[in-house]
Order: structure tokens, then sequence, then C-alpha cells
């Protein structure tokens, strides 16, 4: 079993957040009338995408009856949808939906994952849960970084969570910490042999922000676009 599948492994038997453990197999227990036919994973969510991966998106949390129900990121919600449309009209996933896991969904050159890997009620984790997942994150990135070239973060708190997270995985990050933004792009130095990378904000691909149009497929394109520039995908 290589690392980032054994990571995998152990972060979808996390127990450490009782109110998130409590809630999401309260979630897969009651289900959602229109999956009620469907077994919900019901556990932590790991990240998807291949260990060599050049780019890396981070999110904020599964979704109660997307990633929590499917087991995958961002799959099975209408944030998934939009995201991977995007993805796939860069060039970056073989197909433009995400519905199941095995649905044949490949991600070229991309990995896709969360600082908190439970889904939280009202989708809103507490600060305290989501440094207690942040280890997972490290050990994440500490395993991409021979390939990994650039990050784009979605939303601020993932933002605020994954700057942290960084610096404990050997990046070095500016000094007074660079704020949120959607288009932000900042550039990393690596400490000793490790390399540097370029940092992206984007806002998330909640659908708070895809129906009012403060996020439209088209900035979600440029963000994803320059981000695999970066990383020499394209």
């Amino acid at each position: 079993m290589d690392a980032l599948t054994d990571l995998d492994r152990r972060i979808a038997g996390c127990r450490a957040c009782p109110r998130l453990v409590d809630w999401r197999e309260e979630v897969a227990r009651t289900k959602r009338a229109a999956f009620a036919d469907q077994t919900y994973w019901g556990r932590p969510v790991p990240g998807f995408g291949p260990p060599d991966a050049r780019l890396l998106i981070v999110g904020l949390a599964p979704a109660a009856h997307g990633g929590n129900r499917t087991g995958r990121m961002f799959t099975g919600d209408r944030s998934g949808d939009v995201l991977y449309q995007a993805l796939y009209e860069v060039g970056l996933a073989s197909q433009p939906t995400s519905v199941a896991v095995d649905d044949g969904l490949e991600l070229y050159g991309v990995r896709v994952t969360a600082p908190v890997h439970c889904a939280p009620p009202a989708n809103k984790p507490t600060p305290g849960e989501r440094e207690t997942c942040r280890s997972w994150l490290v050990r994440e990135l500490g395993l991409l970084r021979p390939t990994l070239r650039a990050i784009v973060v979605l939303g601020a708190f993932g933002w605020q969570a994954t700057l942290p997270a960084l610096v404990e995985a050997g990046w070095s990050v500016p000094r007074p910490r660079p704020a949120f933004a959607h288009g932000a792009r900042v550039a990393l130095e690596g400490v000793g042999v490790l390399g540097g990378l370029d940092l992206f904000g984007c806002f998330h691909v909640s659908q708070r922000n895809t129906f009012t149009g403060r996020l439209t497929p088209a900035m979600l394109r440029e963000v994803l676009g320059t981000a695999a520039r970066a990383a020499s995908l394209r």
C-alpha cells in the first residue's frame, strides 16, 4: 500500500471530533428523501486524485448529502457539479460530472482535498475542529511535495486553514500572512530542498456564490487555468 493510500485509509477511520462524528453518522442514518435507497458513506472523506499531483485544490468540508453520502470530495452535490465541470473544461478531468466513486472520473495532475474531512452541521466546522483536522492536511502536503507546484484554495475558511498547514509542511509563508481574495496569487518559497509553489485564492463553489453570480463559471475557469499553467499542466 502506497503512503497516500494509507493516509486516505487512516483519514476515513478518524473519530477525533465528537460533534462531527455524531452529525455525519446521524445524517447517514436519516438520509435525504431523494437518497433514501442509498447507503451513505457516513465517514471522513479522504482526498481524491493522483499521488503525483502538481496541483492541489483545497475546499472547506464534505457536504452532508454529497461527499458524506458518496465518499468522494465534491461528489454528488451542486458545488461539485460546478467544480468538475470547470476542471473538465480546462482539460484537468476526464468528464464534466462527479456523481459516485465508481463513475469513471479521472483527474489529470490534480488532487482535491479539504481542511476538514467530516461533514459539519450547517457547513460550519468550528475553529477547534479545523485545528484538530489540520494534521491530516499537513501529512497530505508532505506526501505531495515532490511534485506539487500550485494550490487553489476555495474560500476564506480553507485559506485560513491552509496557510499554517503549509508552514508545518515546510514552505515559507510571507509575513504578515497574505489575506484571502478571489484571484489572489502568492509565491511561496520552499525550505531546504523543498521547491516553491504558487498559492491561489478563489471564491468557494458554494450554491450561495454560484447562484448569486459572485463566482461565475468563467471566473472559476480563469483561476484553474492560471493555476494549471503555474503547475505546468497546460
